[in-house]
């Protein structure tokens, strides 16, 4: 297979996996059986679309060739003897769901009860995040275990004993209600933020963003804010997203390089998801006492409002920082709090928190942790230090546009 039409359909794949799944979700009931379905779709891809093309409805297509398999595995005495009566009234001919349909719905709908399903509180915190980024995000265990600084080994059976305990637990595929939705709210909207920031700063392979991830996310978020109006922090997580996918299309270069958010050109931010972000923000504002979500928003807020880098109010996110470490106290707020205390007060400022977090276990392997770190030494002119910083930081990044950018940064540091 020639690597173009390969890369074709693996994005064909991340773009329709997730709507797929969960059309055939809602068919077999059960996440495990229509994840293996879906794959078994896109085995037969692989083998049609690089002779045939790709077809002009990709996710009909893989929808179509799952639904046969469902039907002939149906067929089978272990599957009759599994899901007998809900293949047995859902899956005959004259029931079947249109396509289009399993594919079009409007969200409120399959995807929306994809990852509220994968977010059952039978399953732990751990579990419903891992699988919903397997099932919805298209994550592979390597991202996910990245994500979560947690070793690989321990994700892949996470996400194999949360599927084998949903279908156990004989659990509904459906949105929740009342009192058990709110209560599972808060896993939802950490999902939702971890498929963000996949697609905001890629973890691994040649892009630095993964603009559908974003917008899936996006997508989700603003579902949710529908669902539970009066919820501050589903507000408070749309604004967060709203005004960082603001900056999407000046995160990049013409080449596809990073650009750093103090060297960006804030024309090329989207000032229609900034308003959107910041009515959000208010909402969030408006409804209580604002939580984690909605001081990162109000953070995100500041570099909004200004129009150029100088104007950033950079004492005020110390504050907001200050409150978040407070709240939700973690080395990786820590970090993002010596950045701002180095912003407002000077880089050894910022240097010496830093060299405070160098024993933290959860860092040991964060990459940015290094490449914080040998800004600060560069500023205040430790080059030799600062450039090993560096290319320990690309040493460790598993993007390549992130890696170029950091031995770049540690060749710049000779003087």
């Amino acid at each position: 297979m020639a690597p173009d039409t390969h890369q074709a359909i693996d994005a064909v794949w991340r773009i329709e996996q997730a709507k797929v799944i969960a059309g055939l979700a809602r068919i077999v009931r059960d996440v495990g059986i229509a994840e293996e379905l879906a794959q078994d779709a896109l085995v037969a891809a692989l083998k049609v679309w690089p002779a045939q093309g790709i077809p002009d409805n990709p996710g009909a297509w893989l929808m179509a060739t799952a639904k046969n398999r469902a039907l002939d595995t149906r067929r089978r005495a272990k599957l009759i003897e599994r899901k007998h009566v809900e293949l047995g009234h859902e899956m005959d001919a004259e029931h079947t769901p249109d396509l289009d349909a399993a594919l079009d719905d409007d969200i409120g709908d399959d995807l929306l009860r994809l990852i509220f399903t994968a977010c059952h509180p039978v399953l732990s915190a751990e579990a419903r995040v891992a699988l919903t980024l397997r099932l919805i995000g298209g994550l592979t265990t390597e991202e996910i275990a990245r994500a979560f600084l947690v070793a690989e080994p321990t994700i892949a059976q996470r996400i194999v004993r949360a599927k084998r305990t949903l279908t156990e637990a004989r659990v509904p595929f459906e949105v929740p209600r009342g009192a058990d939705r709110a209560e599972r709210l808060a896993s939802v909207l950490e999902v939702i933020y971890l498929i963000f920031n996949e697609g905001y700063a890629a973890t691994s392979g040649e892009d630095w963003v993964r603009p559908a991830l974003c917008e899936e996310a996006l997508r989700l978020g603003r579902i949710l804010a529908g669902l539970a109006p009066e919820e501050g922090e589903v507000h408070g997580l749309v604004a967060l997203m709203e005004i960082q996918a603001s900056r999407l299309k000046a995160r990049i270069g013409p080449k596809g390089e990073p650009i750093l958010l103090l060297d960006q050109n804030r024309a090329r931010w989207d000032q229609l998801l900034i308003r959107r972000g910041l009515s959000a923000l208010a909402r969030a504002e408006a409804l209580g006492r604002p939580g984690p979500y909605a001081l990162q928003a109000a953070i995100a807020a500041c570099h909004a409002r200004a129009r150029v880098a100088e104007d950033t109010d950079w004492r005020r996110i110390v504050a907001l920082y200050e409150q978040l470490a407070n709240i939700t106290p973690s080395p990786v707020v820590e970090l993002n709090l010596a950045v701002a205390v180095a912003m407002a007060y000077g880089p050894q400022a910022g240097l010496d928190r830093v060299d405070a977090l160098a024993a933290e276990p959860t860092l040991k392997n964060y990459h940015l942790l290094p490449s914080v770190r040998g800004d600060f030494l560069e500023k205040v002119g430790r080059f030799a230090e600062a450039r090993a910083e560096f290319e320990r930081a690309a040493g460790m990044t598993q993007n390549a546009r992130e890696r170029a950018l950091l031995l770049e940064r540690a060749a710049g540091a000779l003087s």
